[in-house]
């Protein structure tokens, strides 16, 4: 459900993201396609230097749907960044790509906590980040960076997911597929 980011996707994913339901929810913002492919070409190599770790999401047939990133990592924690054309919303794929992204940050690249920065008003993310269980609302738990990403007034919620919590889950997960299996 997610594979290195490549040029050759751009055209599919700057069609996908200029989407006014999409658009404003997306970090790097791009206004012609042009600028998708140089910040793209950027992105990939920022990820070369260990700056950045960017995805592209795919559906069931290989097609790019959207991208899936950490952003300004430091201390082997960073924050992410997702976005899915509008014609995926509600349709499993950001479960899939996140379950998939976080196995490999965890275990592959050993990051050891992601955050997640919401705006107040972003309804969709904000049920998104609540439905995954092995995020936690992060507002009072990590005050020193819910304040620094509200230095003025309250615009987003932090959303913390740390390795523990998520391999917690990925235990869970088998233990009810091993239950499935023997009943």
């Amino acid at each position: 459900m997610i594979k290195k980011r490549e040029l050759t996707d751009c055209q599919k994913l700057y069609e996908l993201m200029i989407d006014p339901a999409v658009f404003p929810f997306v970090r790097q913002k791009a206004h012609s396609y042009e600028e998708f492919l140089f910040l793209t070409k950027q992105t990939i190599e920022a990820e070369e230097r260990g700056e950045v770790i960017s995805r592209t999401v795919v559906d069931e047939w290989g097609n790019p749907i959207g991208t899936i990133n950490l952003f300004d990592i430091n201390n082997h924690a960073g924050f992410l960044g997702t976005w899915l054309g509008k014609p995926y919303h509600g349709k499993g794929y950001n479960n899939i790509a996140k379950d998939a992204f976080f196995s490999e940050l965890f275990y592959e690249l050993s990051i050891e906590a992601v955050f997640m920065r919401i705006r107040t008003e972003n309804v969709r993310s904000r049920k998104a980040a609540e439905k995954l269980p092995y995020a936690a609302l992060a507002n009072e738990t990590r005050k020193d960076i819910y304040n620094e990403i509200n230095p003025n007034s309250k615009i987003y919620d932090l959303f913390q997911i740390e390795k523990d919590q998520f391999t917690l889950y990925q235990y869970r997960q088998q233990a009810d597929v091993f239950e499935l299996k023997e009943a």
